[in-house]
């Protein structure tokens, strides 16, 4: 609540996974900081209690469906959004399945921009997460 009261401190990207404590500074802060989903999986529960977007690693290989799917929420079209949160879980969860942005550099790879492979410490994404990222990608239509 403190942090709210500073005056150049306006939002805060909340991604801790736990709604309780986003309920918890929702309540403390009200409209003096807004609240970004740091998560992907968690974009609806955020924005339900009173987040006002995302700031997301989905939204760099499916922009529009995100947007969409926060627009959807804030603009009153509760069942669109909820239906755009599930559908994406198993590519979230594949774009998580390691260390941020090993799997997400892969995606864009695998959508044809030429990203290369990550930094030293880390590691090309593993073979197996890899299959299970481009068959995600694939039922979510953001790869052919």
């Amino acid at each position: 609540m403190e942090l709210s009261n500073i005056p150049n401190v306006v939002a805060i990207k909340e991604a801790s996974g736990n709604l309780s404590q986003v309920a918890e500074i929702a309540s403390l802060c009200g409209d003096n900081l807004t609240i970004y989903s740091g998560n992907d999986d968690q974009i609806l529960p955020v924005l339900s209690l009173g987040g006002k977007g995302v700031i997301s690693v989905l939204s760099n290989i499916a922009p529009k469906k995100t947007s969409i799917l926060v627009h959807d929420f804030l603009e009153g079209r509760f069942e669109n959004a909820k239906k755009a949160q599930l559908e994406a879980i198993g590519l979230i969860k594949a774009l998580f399945s390691e260390v941020n942005p090993i799997p997400v550099k892969e995606a864009l790879n695998k959508m044809g921009y030429n990203f290369g492979v990550p930094r030293l410490p880390l590691t090309p994404l593993s073979k197996e997460n890899g299959i299970i990222l481009e068959n995600e990608m694939k039922k979510f239509g953001v790869l052919h």
